[in-house]
């Protein structure tokens, strides 16, 4: 049995999609069911590695800008359960 790892299930499920597809992916996975959050991080790093560190840094002050807007909003800083 061949071993493969999350990232790499991950990356072989949606290499073949096309741009509308891999948009419905994102879209589809946003707000919804929290085990999608992993593919989410791996199809963030794949667009960070490929970024520039201008854009990386645009992407980190659009975040920290949403996150310093929510406040104490719990999906930003959800409370230990």
């Amino acid at each position: 049995m061949n071993n493969i790892d999350l990232r790499q299930a991950i990356i072989q499920r949606v290499q073949n999609s096309s741009a509308d597809q891999l948009k419905e992916v994102i879209e589809s996975s946003i707000d919804h069911d929290e085990r999608a959050l992993p593919g989410l991080g791996v199809l963030f790093e794949m667009i960070w590695k490929q970024s520039t560190p201008s854009s990386q840094g645009q992407m980190v002050q659009v975040l920290h800008q949403h996150l310093t807007a929510t406040g104490n909003n719990t999906t930003a800083n959800p409370s230990p359960s």
